[in-house]
């Protein structure tokens, strides 16, 4: 059983990201991995002005969420797309850390109203990704339609998602154990 991180991308009052991140962790818990939700409407973290390792007293929810990013074993963000890219809310709360993230694997899962899924927001959050450590798994899962995919209640409508996530998982989780066997021998720094 690994520690998976699961981080929703979007802020916005009506926001599809919830519904795709939910369906995400029950399919992760049902893999048996124990999965922790971090969600920037709960943190309400404010615009990066320091990283959490330059903060002289950081506040309780920052402490929390920096456990939790410290002791995963791997990292699937969930991002919009805004603008060919990723939002805001994303790449704040992903830039408080840094070192926390170093030799783990993430898995990127993006999502759009149209019919690309997000795929250009997820092609910069690699880029991202890479550059904070917690490299990128070569496969992505978009969701195209996003709307159309999930009801207002998060209810999975389309089952063409259930086949694609096994395969999509499956790679994670092989990265997730290889890179934990891999640090438990040391890492180059």
């Amino acid at each position: 059983m690994a520690k998976i991180v699961v981080i929703v991308g979007s802020v916005r009052s009506e926001r599809n990201g919830i519904k795709v991140a939910k369906w995400i962790v029950s399919k992760l818990e049902e893999k048996g991995h124990s999965v922790s939700l971090v969600d920037p409407v709960e943190l309400d973290l404010p615009l990066l002005d320091k990283m959490y390792k330059e903060m002289e007293s950081p506040s309780e929810k920052l402490q929390q969420l920096q456990k939790i990013i410290k002791e995963a074993d791997g990292y699937m963000p969930i991002t919009p797309e805004y603008n060919h890219s990723i939002s805001s809310a994303l790449k704040n709360t992903l830039d408080y850390f840094l070192e926390e993230y170093f030799f783990k694997p993430s898995a990127i899962v993006s999502y759009s109203v149209g019919s690309f899924g997000g795929v250009t927001a997820g092609n910069h959050l690699r880029q991202v990704l890479a550059e904070m450590g917690t490299l990128a798994i070569s496969s992505q899962f978009p969701i195209s339609k996003v709307h159309e995919v999930f009801d207002d209640d998060g209810k999975l409508l389309d089952n063409n998602y259930e086949q694609r996530i096994s395969r999509f998982l499956d790679e994670f989780e092989w990265y997730v154990s290889a890179l934990s066997k891999k640090r438990e021998s040391g890492t180059p720094y």
